[in-house]
């Protein structure tokens, strides 16, 4: 038998972590065109089908919608607070609400959302799914001449991509109710002036690349926990591996689209 030396099988086994890489990405990726296929498909939405997805939209929305949006009120409050006094004593108050909507409404309040969707609802959903197919679940029901990629993963990822989507739209429109009372009071006086300015920074082109953010934040946040039910991980190490490899991807997906966002509005 011929030994190989150390160095060259440290060599050889540094050659195949890209692959294992890029091998894992394309699983994730194939996972998500036949998730996005299926929600895209009229018979996926079938009357066998309607209960489990009203179920999992309203299970991952509405327990959380309230807690949710009172946090994004009192950060609103707070952040228009600090900016507005800030700008002040710097002489650039007429800035101040501005960058308050900008910052908040542009770039944390989606992110933001997306983030809490997916640690509420669509990384412990994954986590239910693969425990499900593990423990055979999914064979029962393919017996059963039922897919389970159908009636168990579709709902809780559509689920998750509108509970992201609602989220962030309910908390806009709060935010910017309230950044409006806290610089210009209950009244009507300065209405001209806030549409003047909101209409300033949601030109089309801001608003087509906020639209698409917030969609994409959702389709990340839902699809990848989610398809990691559909993704055979076994001999890809432990089962806190493989879901530590999939908030790696989710994270870096999160970070690519908000680096595009950031690309196309400021630059």
């Amino acid at each position: 038998m011929v030994h190989l030396p150390q160095w060259y099988r440290a060599l050889g086994d540094a050659g195949t972590v890209p692959l294992r890489w890029l091998a894992g990405w394309w699983r994730f990726v194939d996972s998500g065109a036949i998730l996005l296929v299926l929600a895209l498909s009229p018979s996926s939405y079938g009357a066998a089908n309607r209960h489990a997805l009203a179920h999992h939209v309203y299970a991952d929305t509405v327990p959380i919608l309230g807690g949710f949006t009172a946090l994004c009120a009192l950060l609103t409050l707070v952040i228009t607070r600090i900016v507005v006094v800030t700008a002040l004593s710097y002489g650039l108050s007429q800035y101040a609400l501005e960058m308050v909507i900008r910052v908040l409404v542009l770039e944390l309040i989606p992110l933001t959302a997306s983030l809490f969707v997916a640690l509420r609802c669509t990384i412990p959903n994954g986590a239910a799914l693969t425990q499900m197919r593990r423990a055979g679940r999914f064979d029962i029901l393919r017996r059963q001449g039922i897919d389970p990629a159908v009636r168990e993963i579709l709902p809780r990822m559509v689920a998750g991509v509108f509970s992201s989507i609602t989220l962030a739209a309910l908390s806009c429109v709060v935010a910017l109710v309230l950044a409006y009372l806290a610089v210009f009071g209950p009244g009507l006086s300065g209405l001209p002036a806030y549409t003047h300015m909101f209409g300033h920074v949601f030109n089309p082109a801001v608003s087509l690349i906020f639209v698409l953010k917030a969609l994409f934040f959702s389709l990340a946040v839902s699809i990848i926990p989610t398809a990691s039910a559909l993704v055979d991980n076994e001999g890809d190490g432990s089962r806190e591996s493989a879901a530590l490899q999939g908030l790696v991807r989710m994270f870096a997906v999160l970070l690519l689209v908000e680096a595009a966002s950031l690309v196309g509005n400021y630059y």
